[in-house]
């Protein structure tokens, strides 16, 4: 399957940003799908193991080129085909033509069916933000995942961000090489070092102006949810603690050791506090999960105030596992995104879907693999 065929007709829009229409081929359990959708909010309805999800992921594909289940591009693709793709129709005051093809061998990925040059040309036409059961490792994970979230938000906003973090990458990964031939170059270590170190500074001045932003959305998320139980604060927690130059010298005994950059922002993480004290050591389940919300919640209200739309929010089948009170900290974000003429798309179970959500609906039924929209 080539893409050239699996391409989508464009029509104008004005006011919002919306997904107007998703084509999927031979992506997860969807040999097929063809479907149109309004702005305003989408309820995905349908049992267990149907494909709910698949369709968010697909949607969350378009806006970030990653799944947020966290698999590789062979997972995605529908057993027994070569390959997947998926397309969709953006429409705002422009208009755009997204379409992502993925195989073993082959990426081809364009806008308004010309191949992007660079990543930015396709991540910036539309934004998401994701509300799934695999928040709570923003909690409880690795420094990693939360090093991600921030870098995702940088890059949503930011379109100077990506490449500057793709060029820390590649000298990262240049400079791992080297450390581990023995002897290392020393000059060509050092050039590798200067470049590092330029990156790396602009890389954590970023991730210290936006922290604080994000934190105080946070704190108000919080406490819409927890009904002011508790205080959530979130801090920056750099690895370099002063000069990054100076502490990448003082580091050369331990690079020789471990062969490795052991000094740098690839090693920062964000600490997650609940009345100052460490939220995944000491938090319930139940404040685990209201963190992990209210870190999306201001991811959400960040990007509408940077980019002067709402993101589409896709929520797959959390409100479902969420008591009364913490659901009801969640409906104002809903409520501001529908009156921003914003899209949400939410997966549930005809049993645990929310009933406070009952008007305003476009309701759809999901069943083996096929969409249809319900009355």
């Amino acid at each position: 399957m080539g893409v050239q065929g699996c391409h989508v007709v464009l029509i104008k829009g004005r006011g919002r940003v919306h997904l107007a229409h998703l084509r999927l081929r031979d992506f997860r359990n969807y040999r097929f799908l063809d479907q149109d959708f309004p702005p305003g909010f989408q309820l995905i309805l349908g049992d267990n193991a149907q494909g709910k999800t698949n369709i968010l992921e697909s949607v969350y594909l378009l806006t970030t080129l990653r799944s947020f289940r966290g698999v590789g591009g062979g997972q995605m693709i529908r057993h027994g085909q070569s390959g997947y793709f998926v397309g969709g129709r953006v429409v705002s005051e422009g208009e755009q033509e997204l379409s992502l093809y993925w195989s073993p061998s082959t990426r081809q990925i364009s806008v308004n069916r010309e191949p992007v040059r660079t990543l930015n040309e396709f991540l910036g036409c539309l934004r998401a933000v994701v509300f799934c059961t695999e928040d709570l490792q923003l909690v409880k994970g690795a420094a990693r995942i939360r090093r991600r979230f921030v870098d995702l938000i940088l890059s949503q906003t930011d379109a100077a961000y990506l490449p500057l973090l793709q060029r820390y990458a590649r000298t990262l990964r240049s400079r791992n090489a080297l450390l581990k031939r023995v002897p290392a170059d020393p000059l060509v270590l050092e050039g590798f070092s200067r470049e590092l170190v330029q990156c790396g500074d602009q890389i954590m001045k970023a991730r210290q102006r936006l922290l604080p932003k994000v934190s105080a959305l946070a704190r108000l998320a919080y406490r819409r949810i927890s009904h002011d139980a508790e205080e959530l604060q979130i801090r920056y927690e750099p690895n370099v603690k002063a000069d990054f130059r100076l502490e990448l010298n003082r580091s050369r005994e331990r690079e020789q050791r471990y062969r490795a950059t052991v000094v740098g922002p690839h090693r920062d993480d964000v600490g997650l506090l609940l009345d100052d004290r460490g939220g995944a050591q000491y938090g319930s389940e139940g404040q685990k999960r209201s963190m992990a919300i209210s870190l999306k919640m201001a991811q959400a209200e960040y990007l509408t105030g940077m980019v002067g739309v709402p993101p589409v929010l896709l929520i797959d089948d959390v409100m479902g596992e969420l008591d009364v009170k913490r659901r009801s900290g969640l409906l104002p974000l809903l409520e501001r995104s529908h009156q921003a003429r914003g899209q949400v798309f939410m997966t549930c179970t005809e049993e645990n879907w929310p009933r406070e959500l009952g008007r305003r609906l476009h309701r759809w039924r999901v069943a083996e693999g096929g969409l249809s929209a319900l009355a």
